[in-house]
């Protein structure tokens, strides 16, 4: 390790400065500050808290932004996302199985370690780890085709449950269109079976949703949920309740997406109606559908509906609770996201900034994988207070 990697970011200006043969008077002139302001830094007294002046003092030193903040600080390689979700194109592009070409014996998956290895992979996928989900599910794809086509009663739930999975990666890394895809699929495998068809729903509506065809997404989904709706709610099984509950959330998010306040609070009530029978604590269909996931979903429909302080309110109320800490990683994350927006909306981008460093601590790939966790993070820190630690993570993205 360079010794210089261990140095404060200050101490690295002065090091840098000395290695280009400037004086701190001359420094400070192409900077366009001040002597007295060059030399606070070099000693720590004052701290380099905003992007443009770390890229700035970048420029006038000759180095990469990144080398002020240490060897550690690299900005994030767009390519590693892109050919994962080449990967992930390739994988959906492939039909061995249409087209009845030879499998060797080698690949073919058997059926019981197939379900394990669907799984896997959505509990991959509740952790947030992106990277990993995006090298398994390839497998995982032409394995559940081999046996969905071997055994299509058997094997129909895993595929569907395989598209699933895919199409929720898909979203998460902003590529809505391929998701869209990968949610037909699931939608085609899952035709017949109306249970296997709603769960198929909840990805179809979050990629109809994602791809700006909000109102298609509140018609599948309320078709969807009242196909599998109990004639009385206290009948419904806690799957069944979930399912629909959770199907209901997706069309009141699509309301608020078109503004129609009415409908999504009318749809928001009748998903937490159901939420109240299933309690927390539950993952059936992969929905972690309660009354905690409804409440934040409230912050989510609150911030569509240009209302950030009601959005503010239900989150500071919502992760009181223990409950909180029983949803997935995934969600956790996702929704510390939609309330660093929503405080940002508020104009409080001091705790916009916390919360994104909360999301990130909670789980790194939804900050850094998604492109929607890395716009929050860019707007948190183009603000002229925003934190330190939001500044050097910004730059470790290359995010500005």
């Amino acid at each position: 390790m360079d010794s210089t990697d261990l140095l404060p970011v200050g101490r690295r200006v002065a090091y840098w400065r000395g290695r280009r043969k400037l004086s701190q008077q001359v420094f400070a002139d192409r900077l366009g500050k001040s002597k007295s302001w060059v030399d606070k830094v070099e000693r720590g007294v004052r701290s380099l808290n905003k992007v443009s002046t770390l890229q700035d003092i970048a420029a006038v030193l000759r180095i990469d932004t990144a080398v002020l903040l240490g060897r550690d600080a690299q900005p994030a390689a767009a390519t590693e996302r892109a050919e994962g979700v080449e990967r992930l194109s390739e994988a959906l592009s492939t039909y061995e199985i249409a087209l009845a070409r030879p499998v060797a014996r080698r690949d073919v998956v058997a059926a019981d370690r197939l379900v394990r290895n669907v799984e896997h992979v959505w509990i991959m996928f509740e952790h947030a780890r992106y990277p990993q989900v995006i090298a398994l599910v390839p497998d995982l794809l032409a394995g559940a085709q081999r046996v969905h086509a071997d055994d299509p009663g058997w094997g129909r739930p895993l595929l569907v449950e395989a598209y699933r999975v895919t199409a929720s990666l898909l979203v998460k890394l902003g590529e809505a269109d391929l998701g869209w895809l990968a949610a037909d699929r699931a939608m085609a495998t899952a035709t017949g079976d109306p249970l296997l068809v709603s769960a198929a729903t909840v990805q179809l509506g979050q990629v109809l949703r994602a791809s700006g065809r909000a109102r298609a997404a509140m018609s599948a989904t309320l078709a969807a949920a009242y196909r599998i709706a109990p004639p009385d709610p206290d009948d419904g099984t806690p799957a069944e309740l979930s399912l629909c509950g959770t199907l209901l959330v997706q069309a009141a998010l699509a309301a608020a997406r078109g503004g129609d306040d009415r409908t999504t609070a009318d749809l928001i009530g009748e998903a937490a109606g159901m939420a109240a029978r299933v309690g927390d604590g539950h993952d059936h269909h992969r929905t972690a559908f309660g009354p905690t996931a409804v409440d934040l979903a409230r912050v989510a429909v609150a911030l569509e509906l240009g209302n950030a302080h009601d959005a503010v309110a239900w989150h500071e109320k919502t992760i009181k609770r223990d409950a909180w800490r029983w949803l997935p990683v995934e969600h956790r994350a996702a929704h510390l996201l939609d309330a660093a927006r929503a405080y940002l909306q508020a104009d409080d981008p001091a705790t916009a900034g916390r919360t994104v460093i909360d999301a990130d601590r909670t789980a790194p790939a939804e900050v850094r994988q998604r492109p929607a966790g890395r716009e929050v993070l860019a707007q948190v820190a183009r603000d002229p207070h925003a934190p330190a630690t939001i500044i050097q993570l910004a730059i470790t993205l290359g995010v500005t």
